[in-house]
Protein backbone atom coordinates (compact mmCIF):
# COMPACT_ATOMS: atom_id res chain seq x y z
CA UNK A 1 0.00 0.00 0.00
CA UNK A 2 1.39 3.43 -0.91
CA UNK A 3 0.51 4.92 2.50
CA UNK A 4 2.99 2.63 4.27
CA UNK A 5 5.75 4.28 6.28
CA UNK A 6 9.16 2.58 6.27
CA UNK A 7 9.93 1.20 9.73
CA UNK A 8 13.22 -0.20 10.93
CA UNK A 9 13.65 -2.77 13.75
CA UNK A 10 14.01 0.01 16.37
CA UNK A 11 10.72 1.59 15.24
CA UNK A 12 9.02 -1.80 15.41
CA UNK A 13 10.41 -2.42 18.90
CA UNK A 14 9.13 1.00 20.04
CA UNK A 15 5.68 0.28 18.59
CA UNK A 16 5.57 -3.14 20.25
CA UNK A 17 6.44 -1.67 23.65
CA UNK A 18 4.07 1.31 23.40
CA UNK A 19 1.18 -0.92 22.38
CA UNK A 20 1.75 -2.99 25.50
CA UNK A 21 1.99 0.11 27.74
CA UNK A 22 1.44 3.55 26.19
CA UNK A 23 2.39 5.20 29.51
CA UNK A 24 5.98 3.94 29.35
CA UNK A 25 8.35 6.87 29.91
CA UNK A 26 10.73 7.84 27.11
CA UNK A 27 13.63 7.07 29.45
CA UNK A 28 12.37 3.51 30.07
CA UNK A 29 11.44 3.06 26.42
CA UNK A 30 14.88 4.22 25.29
CA UNK A 31 16.62 1.89 27.76
CA UNK A 32 14.56 -1.09 26.61
CA UNK A 33 15.20 -0.35 22.92
CA UNK A 34 18.86 0.55 23.44
CA UNK A 35 18.91 4.16 22.22
CA UNK A 36 19.28 7.59 23.83
CA UNK A 37 16.12 9.15 25.32
CA UNK A 38 16.39 12.11 22.92
CA UNK A 39 16.62 9.74 19.95
CA UNK A 40 13.66 7.81 21.30
CA UNK A 41 11.63 11.02 21.60
CA UNK A 42 12.57 11.97 18.02
CA UNK A 43 11.51 8.54 16.76
CA UNK A 44 8.17 8.59 18.58
CA UNK A 45 7.51 12.12 17.31
CA UNK A 46 8.28 10.97 13.74
CA UNK A 47 5.90 8.02 14.18
CA UNK A 48 3.21 10.47 15.31
CA UNK A 49 3.95 12.98 12.54
CA UNK A 50 3.75 10.31 9.82
CA UNK A 51 0.45 8.98 11.21
CA UNK A 52 1.75 5.59 12.36
CA UNK A 53 0.84 6.50 15.97
CA UNK A 54 -2.61 8.04 15.90
CA UNK A 55 -2.81 9.22 19.48
CA UNK A 56 -3.16 8.22 23.09
CA UNK A 57 -6.36 6.49 24.05
CA UNK A 58 -8.05 6.22 27.39
CA UNK A 59 -10.00 2.97 27.67
CA UNK A 60 -12.87 2.73 30.10
CA UNK A 61 -14.45 -0.49 31.34
CA UNK A 62 -18.11 -0.05 30.32
CA UNK A 63 -19.30 -2.33 33.15
CA UNK A 64 -17.60 -0.09 35.75
CA UNK A 65 -19.71 2.88 34.60
CA UNK A 66 -23.00 1.00 34.53
CA UNK A 67 -22.93 -0.33 30.96
CA UNK A 68 -22.37 -4.03 31.62
CA UNK A 69 -24.02 -5.38 28.46
CA UNK A 70 -22.21 -5.02 25.15
CA UNK A 71 -23.61 -5.93 21.74
CA UNK A 72 -22.83 -5.75 18.06
CA UNK A 73 -25.63 -4.39 15.88
CA UNK A 74 -25.60 -5.34 12.21
CA UNK A 75 -27.54 -2.62 10.38
CA UNK A 76 -28.89 -2.37 6.83
CA UNK A 77 -29.60 1.13 5.54
CA UNK A 78 -31.97 1.33 2.55
CA UNK A 79 -31.59 3.02 0.20
CA UNK A 80 -27.84 3.16 0.67
CA UNK A 81 -27.37 6.77 -0.49
CA UNK A 82 -24.94 9.44 0.67
CA UNK A 83 -27.71 11.84 1.68
CA UNK A 84 -29.00 9.19 4.11
CA UNK A 85 -25.80 7.55 5.32
CA UNK A 86 -24.07 10.82 6.31
CA UNK A 87 -26.74 11.77 8.85
CA UNK A 88 -27.05 8.11 9.94
CA UNK A 89 -23.32 7.92 10.69
CA UNK A 90 -23.33 11.20 12.63
CA UNK A 91 -26.42 10.19 14.63
CA UNK A 92 -24.91 6.81 15.59
CA UNK A 93 -21.55 8.36 16.49
CA UNK A 94 -23.33 10.82 18.80
CA UNK A 95 -25.14 8.10 20.77
CA UNK A 96 -23.64 7.71 24.27
CA UNK A 97 -24.02 3.91 23.90
CA UNK A 98 -21.87 3.72 20.73
CA UNK A 99 -18.31 2.48 21.17
CA UNK A 100 -17.38 1.94 17.50
CA UNK A 101 -18.98 2.11 14.07
CA UNK A 102 -17.82 0.23 10.97
CA UNK A 103 -19.00 0.62 7.35
CA UNK A 104 -19.08 -2.86 5.78
CA UNK A 105 -19.39 -4.71 2.50
CA UNK A 106 -21.83 -7.59 2.19
CA UNK A 107 -25.47 -7.89 3.24
CA UNK A 108 -25.07 -5.54 6.22
CA UNK A 109 -24.01 -1.94 5.75
CA UNK A 110 -22.85 -1.12 9.28
CA UNK A 111 -21.59 -2.83 12.42
CA UNK A 112 -22.15 -0.84 15.61
CA UNK A 113 -20.48 -1.83 18.90
CA UNK A 114 -22.61 -0.59 21.78
CA UNK A 115 -22.56 -0.76 25.59
CA UNK A 116 -25.77 -0.48 27.59
CA UNK A 117 -26.94 -1.06 31.15
CA UNK A 118 -29.05 -4.12 30.35
CA UNK A 119 -31.40 -5.89 27.97
CA UNK A 120 -34.21 -3.33 28.29
CA UNK A 121 -31.79 -0.52 27.42
CA UNK A 122 -30.58 -2.49 24.42
CA UNK A 123 -34.17 -3.00 23.28
CA UNK A 124 -34.90 0.72 23.72
CA UNK A 125 -31.74 1.63 21.79
CA UNK A 126 -32.57 -0.66 18.86
CA UNK A 127 -36.20 0.47 18.65
CA UNK A 128 -35.84 4.19 19.38
CA UNK A 129 -32.48 4.98 17.79
CA UNK A 130 -32.33 2.53 14.90
CA UNK A 131 -35.52 0.87 13.66
CA UNK A 132 -37.61 4.01 14.22
CA UNK A 133 -35.73 5.65 11.35
CA UNK A 134 -37.12 4.94 7.87
CA UNK A 135 -33.72 4.38 6.27
CA UNK A 136 -32.92 1.52 8.69
CA UNK A 137 -34.24 -1.59 6.94
CA UNK A 138 -32.96 -4.17 9.43
CA UNK A 139 -31.04 -4.50 12.70
CA UNK A 140 -29.58 -7.80 13.85
CA UNK A 141 -28.22 -7.96 17.39
CA UNK A 142 -25.36 -10.07 18.72
CA UNK A 143 -24.55 -10.03 22.44
CA UNK A 144 -20.88 -9.98 23.43
CA UNK A 145 -20.05 -12.48 26.16
CA UNK A 146 -16.33 -11.69 26.38
CA UNK A 147 -13.72 -9.53 24.65
CA UNK A 148 -9.97 -10.02 24.33
CA UNK A 149 -7.36 -7.53 23.18
CA UNK A 150 -5.01 -8.72 20.48
CA UNK A 151 -1.76 -7.46 19.09
CA UNK A 152 0.53 -5.71 19.02
CA UNK A 153 -0.21 -4.59 15.45
CA UNK A 154 2.91 -4.58 13.31
CA UNK A 155 3.48 -4.35 9.54
CA UNK A 156 3.32 -7.59 7.51
CA UNK A 157 6.48 -9.64 7.23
Amino acid sequence: MSDSVPLDPVDLHILRLLQNDARTTYRDLAAEVGIAPSTCLDRVNRLRRTGVILGDELRIDPARIGRGLQALLLVQVRPHRRDLIGPFVERVRALPESLALFHLTGPDDYLVHVAVAGASDLQRLVIDEFTSHREVARVETRLIFQRWDCGPLLPPG
